[in-house]
């Protein structure tokens, strides 16, 4: 057997707590073989390399999690899921079997939620735009519609006129809890008074009926007491129209923005010790709502949960097809999958697991994708024992935003497995081919090439 010869590279490496690489030099890596009692080798056999990879019964048991936490605090609650997180129609499925109703940001996720057999009236439409037609979709079929700015109003009136009847809106809002910066480009402003102007608006307009306050203060929220501010100030302010207006909410919807066990980039602590625990924000919510709340007053609360519940029940298996030496020293590998398929590898450091024993030491090392960008990373800044061809790594979690954000760009996009009750191995999306990039594409007969 001949084996390649590489030229050394002498690096210093500084072990210890507050080495960005790790503390020891050894491979310590975990090794993967399976995931749910199934195969990897089986997966990739069957399905191909990269392959995205989805635990129903991890999937579930989150959501039991979260609900029964929630629940046994403030018994008023409903989950929307967050169609925008992965809008999968297995995955939403799944969901909406646990109990959970639709949110939705666009009309394409409406559709979506229609299609899966989820009525009107247990959808929530969110989002900064909603065509006439979308507006007049939703009020029809009983949607609950968060209003996010003041052409919305006008839009919705138009719709009120065409079906010559009121109708409830909800009314999202912005505002400080502490999260910096804040989301104040949804939404009417609390602080500034445009919510309130906003209110008067609707009142005056005499179209529409105001009937729920709703806010998302952001994405990935670290501290609890966000939650707990935000639920102070909407109750401050539905006790305010109630007293100025007359004006009965039925429901608060106080957004998502849970964080999953992600780690973030440009931290050292782990997640199990930077991310509060989900019982931390439902103790924070709960009491927030009972301390503000007046005697006997149990409005509907909605959380629209989405990264919390099924970040890690997703996995990405990807091969690695090559590895290089680069000018400073560092392994470079590249491998199937990239930022083409891992959005959100811009911000997360995801858990790397081989799907076999590597023997050598440690090396700063980096992962590339396929793409022919300088941009595709998949991480930057790792010790990574050598790796030869054809090493396939488990990264995770990756449930969340990934399948939704992924791009067609270069590569096609991989299938998509979801393993099931007793190992069973189900497609949910198919691997993409030529057919599919090409159905929609027309080229005008003077512009085709001649044989």
């Amino acid at each position: 057997m001949i084996k390649k010869y590489e030229k050394p590279v002498m690096l210093k490496i500084e072990t210890g707590m507050m080495n960005k690489f790790g503390s020891s030099p050894y491979y310590t890596r975990k090794v993967r073989t399976e995931i749910d009692g199934v195969k990897i080798d089986d997966l990739v056999n069957e399905h191909g390399s990269p392959l995205f990879v989805f635990s129903e019964s991890t999937l579930r048991q989150r959501y039991k999690q979260l609900y029964n936490v929630f629940s046994t605090r403030y018994p008023n609650i409903a989950f929307g899921w967050s169609y925008k997180t992965n809008y999968l129609p297995a995955i939403c499925n799944i969901l909406h079997q646990e109990g959970a109703i639709a949110e939705v940001v666009s009309e394409m996720e409406y559709d979506k939620a229609r299609l899966a057999g989820i009525p009107g009236d247990k959808i929530i439409f969110n989002g900064p735009y909603k065509s006439i037609s979308a507006l007049e979709k939703a009020v029809s079929e009983g949607a609950l519609v968060n209003i996010d700015h003041f052409d919305e109003i006008y839009d919705l009136e138009k719709v009120a006129k065409n079906l010559d009847r009121k109708i409830k809106v909800g009314m999202r809002l912005n505002m400080d809890t502490g999260i910096y910066p804040q989301w104040t480009r949804f939404g009417f402003n609390l602080e500034s008074g445009q919510a309130m102007d906003a209110v008067k608006r609707i009142v005056n307009g005499g179209k529409l009926i105001l009937n729920g306050l709703h806010c998302h203060v952001g994405t990935f929220i670290l501290d609890p007491n966000a939650y707990a501010l935000e639920v102070e100030k909407m109750t401050g302010l539905m006790y305010d129209l109630e007293s100025k207006f007359n004006i009965k909410l039925e429901y608060l919807d106080i957004g998502g923005g849970f964080p999953s066990k992600s780690k973030l980039k440009g931290t050292y602590q782990s997640p199990d010790t930077l991310i509060p625990s989900i019982d931390e924000y439902a103790e924070a919510i709960s009491t927030a709502l009972y301390r503000n709340l007046k005697g006997g007053h149990m409005p509907q609360v909605y959380l629209e949960t989405g990264r919390g519940i099924i970040d890690e029940a997703g996995f990405l298996i990807t091969s690695i097809v090559t590895s290089k030496r680069l000018p400073d020293g560092r392994k470079a590998y590249v491998a199937d999958a990239g930022i083409n398929l891992l959005y959100t590898a811009f911000w997360y450091k995801y858990t790397i697991e081989t799907d076999r024993e590597l023997q050598g030491t440690n090396e700063p090392s980096m992962i590339n994708g396929p793409l022919c960008m300088n941009i595709d990373v998949i991480e930057e800044g790792t010790l990574l024992p050598p790796m030869e061809k054809g090493v396939r790594l488990i990264l995770s979690p990756v449930g969340a935003y990934n399948v939704t954000q992924w791009m067609q760009f270069i590569e096609y996009r991989p299938a998509v497995v979801l393993i099931g009750p007793n190992k069973t191995v189900d497609l949910i999306r198919e691997r993409e081919d030529l057919s599919d990039i090409i159905r929609r594409e027309k080229v005008p007969e003077r512009l085709k090439i001649k044989a």
